[in-house]
C-alpha cells in the first residue's frame, strides 16, 4: 500500500507549499503569472486523482455506498441484508440512491478526467500520459452508460472548455462505438519509450501493462455487445488475441491508505466496517452465493467468508476469532426484513438460528488499506473463454481454467490469510470441469462469483443483465416497484428535470420499458 501513501504524500505536499506561498509571497504570486498557472501544472496528479475517484466518492463512499452495494450488491445477491433502506435487495426504488452514481461521477470523475485529457492533448511531454487518460475516461463513461443507458457524453465535462452547462444525452449505441474507437486508438498509441506517468498507482507508470489493461478494456467493451451487434464483438475479440492481460500481476489494482482518512481509505471497506450505520453487523453474504460456493465444494468459501465477525449491532470491534470453517458458512436470504411479519421478516425463515451465524466477508477482504479490483486477468481470461466457445476465437476450456485459477489465487493480493494455491485451484477444476454443452453458463456464472468476491458489483450486474447467467430467482416482497422482477437499469435522476430538462426529456422518453428500475439500456435486449 505504500505507493498510494507517498503519492498522496507528494500531493499533500504540493498543497501546502501551495498554501504556504498563498501567505509568505501573497504579492509575488498574485502578481506574477509565471508563478503557477495551467502551463505550469503537472497534470500526474490529476491521473492519481482520477483512479482514486474510480473507486467511489472523497464524500464516505457516497455512490459506493448507494449503487455498488445498496443495489448493485443485493440485486445480484451477493450480498443480502435486513436494513430497511437497502432498496435493492427488495427491489424499491430510493430515487437518491439510484441517482447517487451519476451524481458523483460527473462531478468527481468525468470533469476531472476531461480536464486530463485536454490539458495533455499534443503535447510530447505527457504523450503516454494522454493515451492512458483516454482510457481513464472510458472506463469511467463505460459505468455510466452501463447503469444509466443514454447519458452525456460528447459533451459531458466541456463547461470549461465549450461552455456547455446543459449537454444532450449522447445514444448508448453512438457511445460505445466511440469507447471502442478511444480505446483501441489509445492503446494502440502507447509508447514504452515515452513518459512513464508519475501519478498512476494501478502500475507505476508501466507501459506495457497499460497495453494490456488497454487490450483488456477493449475486449469487455466488445463482449458487451453479443446481444446487439455480434460481428462487432466478434471483430474486437479477435482484434485482441494475445494482447490481453497475462497473469494476476496485471490485475488494475487502486491501493489504499488510511493516511488521508476517509478520502483515502477502500470505499467498501468503510461501509461495510459500519463507519454510517449498522452495515457491519446487518450486512451478509447472500444465501444465493454461499450456497454456490457450498455446493461445489469451492476454495473460496473458507478465505472469503466467516461467521460470528461482529456479535452486536453496535459494537463495531470485530470478534478476534471469527469462524472460517467451510460447513459453518451460512448466507443470508434475499428479501427479509425485521418487521415482525412471518413472511419476511428474518427470524422467520428455517435458515435463521442467530443472525450472528450468518456470513460476513472475512477481515481481510474488508482492511481499510486493502486494495480496490479495477479489473482483473481473471474477468479477461472468462471473456475470453466465452469468445472461444461462442467463435471459436482459442481454446474455451484453457481460457476457463486460467480464469478460474487466477479467480482464486489473485485473492492473496487482498490479504495473505486468502491465499488459495494453484493446486487447490486445479483440484476444483478437476472436480467441477468445462463442459462446452454449458460452457457459457458455467463461464458466466463463474463471472459473477469472481466479481462477486471483487466487491465490483457494478460489473455483476452489467454482465448478468448480458448474459443472463447465473439464473437468478427474483425475490417476493410487498410493494416492490418492479413487479417482482430483477431491475435492469437505474432511473436518470429527477434532479435533470430542472437542470437539463430539454435533454432529459428526450432522453427519459426513449427508454424502452421506460425511464424507471425494469427499463432496459440499448445492449441489453
Amino acid at each position: 500500500m505504500k505507493r498510494l501513501f507517498s503519492t498522496y504524500t507528494v500531493l499533500g505536499g504540493a498543497a501546502l507549499l501551495l498554501f504556504g506561498g498563498c501567505t509568505d509571497n501573497f504579492d509575488d504570486i498574485n502578481t506574477n503569472p509565471t508563478t503557477y498557472s495551467q502551463a505550469s501544472f503537472n497534470p500526474n496528479y490529476v491521473l492519481t486523482q482520477t483512479q482514486l475517484t474510480y473507486t467511489g466518492s472523497t464524500d464516505f463512499a457516497f455512490e459506493t455506498w448507494r449503487g455498488n452495494l445498496i443495489y448493485c450488491a443485493t440485486m445480484m445477491q451477493g450480498m443480502a441484508t435486513v436494513i430497511s433502506y437497502w432498496g435493492g435487495d427488495k427491489y424499491l426504488l430510493n430515487e437518491g440512491y439510484t441517482a447517487a452514481y451519476w451524481e458523483k461521477s460527473y462531478s468527481e470523475q468525468v470533469k476531472p478526467v476531461t480536464d486530463l485529457v485536454e490539458s495533455t492533448r499534443g503535447k510530447d511531454s505527457y504523450k503516454n500520459l494522454h493515451q492512458i487518460a483516454r482510457l481513464m475516461r472510458v472506463m469511467v463513461m463505460q459505468r455510466l452508460t452501463d447503469l444509466y443507458g443514454d447519458v452525456p457524453y460528447s459533451q459531458a465535462g466541456q463547461g470549461y472548455y465549450q461552455n456547455i452547462i446543459t449537454p444532450q444525452y449522447d445514444k448508448q449505441e453512438a457511445i460505445y462505438a466511440d469507447l471502442l474507437k478511444e480505446t483501441s486508438e489509445a492503446t494502440a498509441a502507447l509508447d514504452p519509450a515515452a513518459d512513464a506517468p508519475a501519478g498512476d498507482v494501478f502500475y507505476k507508470g508501466n507501459i506495457a501493462q497499460w497495453q494490456r489493461l488497454g487490450n483488456s478494456l477493449l475486449l469487455r467493451l466488445a463482449m458487451r455487445l453479443t446481444k446487439v451487434n455480434e460481428a462487432t464483438a466478434r471483430t474486437y475479440a479477435t482484434q485482441v488475441q494475445g494482447k490481453t492481460m497475462q497473469s494476476n500481476a496485471d490485475n488494475a489494482i487502486v491501493p489504499h491508505d488510511i493516511a488521508g482518512g476517509r478520502a483515502t481509505q477502500n470505499r467498501n471497506s468503510q461501509v461495510l466496517l459500519g463507519d454510517g450505520g449498522q452495515e457491519h453487523y446487518y450486512v451478509k453474504w447472500s444465501k444465493t452465493f454461499i450456497d454456490y460456493l457450498k455446493t461445489n465444494n469451492d476454495p473460496r468459501l473458507s478465505k472469503i467468508a466467516v461467521t460470528q465477525l461482529f456479535l452486536t449491532p453496535t459494537s463495531k470491534t470485530p470478534n478476534a476469532a471469527p469462524i472460517s470453517a467451510p460447513a459453518a458458512q451460512k448466507g443470508l436470504p434475499n428479501g427479509k426484513d425485521l418487521s415482525g411479519r412471518p413472511a419476511y421478516d428474518v427470524s422467520g425463515d428455517p435458515s435463521y438460528t442467530t443472525f450472528q451465524d450468518y456470513s460476513s466477508p472475512s477481515p481481510g477482504m474488508i482492511k481499510r488499506n486493502g486494495p480496490t479490483f479495477v479489473m482483473t486477468y481473471a474477468e479477461t481470461e472468462l471473456l475470453l473463454a466465452e469468445a472461444a466457445q461462442r467463435w471459436g476465437l482459442g481454446n474455451a476450456s484453457q481460457h476457463y481454467t486460467n480464469g478460474v485459477t487466477a479467480a482464486m489465487t489473485y485473492l492473496s493480493q487482498y490479504d495473505p490469510t486468502l491465499t488459495i494455491t494453484e493446486a487447490e485451484a486445479s483440484a476444483y477444476l478437476t472436480a467441477n470441469p468445462y463442459t462446452a454443452g454449458r460452457g457459457l453458463e458455467q463461464i458466466g456464472t463463474q463471472y459473477w462469483a469472481l466479481t462477486n468476491t471483487m466487491l465490483d458489483f457494478y460489473e455483476s450486474w452489467s454482465n448478468w443483465r448480458r448474459t443472463g447467467f447465473p439464473d437468478l430467482k427474483p425475490v417476493v416482497y410487498p410493494n416492490n416497484a418492479t413487479n417482482g422482477q430483477i431491475p435492469r437499469r437505474f432511473p436518470y435522476p429527477t434532479s435533470e428535470i430542472t437542470s437539463n430538462p430539454d435533454n432529459y426529456r428526450v432522453a427519459s422518453g426513449a427508454v424502452p420499458g421506460g425511464d424507471n428500475l425494469t427499463g432496459r439500456v440499448w445492449w441489453d435486449k
